[in-house]
């Protein structure tokens, strides 16, 4: 928009030289320049309005798509971790994550305390030991746990991007090696900006991939990471 503005901000200037000329010329002329001249100020005005209000609708625009996939990323993390407190790992596949939810079942411990039991006499781990606390475990299936935690309602679609029709997020899951050499699993989950933006304005996606680029060094949303432990960190945070 800027460059066209330019453009023809450069076309008035020249035109105006000219009809001086031609003014001068064949008077006769005049009302017709000052018309062509009264358009081509509309023109301008309305360009000037449309590169200012441009990425106030741009910006607009990407807020919302950021928004809509941060909550999903955020969903696919709360996932994620429980399927980790389960099985003792993260899943790269969204087929078993999305089974996961819909057909398999959690325990939820429950304690019981029995007659005997005294927190200012014992621990927990003493009450257990002896007898005092007994602890049952009951199954509750995973999406039914989930219902008030997330805002994807459809399980079936929480692996695509949201405003990119079916492109889905890119999402893995492995170990790493940290520095104190403990071993940690981890899973990362993300969405590049030139798929999240696709249909937008293509150089304010392309600044702002770089202003992106420069802040987090990832073109792009993500949660998680394969090649540090993040603590399940989503680049936003």
């Amino acid at each position: 928009m800027v460059v066209y503005l330019i453009i023809f901000v450069i076309i008035i200037a020249v035109f105006a030289v000219f009809s001086n000329k031609l003014v001068t010329k064949y008077p006769k002329s005049k009302p017709i320049i000052q018309i062509i001249l009264g358009i081509a100020i509309i023109i301008l005005i309305y360009l000037l309005w449309e590169s200012i209000q441009e990425p106030i609708r741009f910006n607009k625009e990407k807020d919302a798509r950021e928004q809509a996939t941060i909550q999903k990323l955020k969903d696919i993390r709360t996932i994620q971790i429980m399927y980790k407190d389960k099985y003792g790992s993260f899943i790269g596949s969204f087929d078993t994550l999305i089974h996961f939810v819909k057909n398999d079942s959690i325990g939820i411990p429950k304690k019981d305390y029995l007659p005997g039991w005294d927190s200012d006499m014992y621990t927990e781990k003493q009450g257990i030991k002896l007898g005092l606390i007994k602890i049952e475990t009951a199954y509750k299936m995973v999406l039914d746990s989930l219902k008030n935690h997330l805002l994807t309602k459809d399980i079936d679609r929480i692996r695509y991007i949201p405003y990119a029709a079916d492109s889905e997020f890119v999402m893995g899951a492995g170990e790493v090696l940290t520095g104190s050499k403990v071993r940690v699993k981890v899973f990362e989950v993300y969405a590049h900006y030139d798929i999240l933006l696709n249909g937008m304005d293509e150089q304010l996606v392309i600044n702002y991939i770089d202003e992106r680029e420069k802040i987090v060094k990832f073109p792009g949303l993500k949660v998680g990471s394969l090649d540090e432990a993040t603590n399940n960190t989503g680049n936003w945070e």
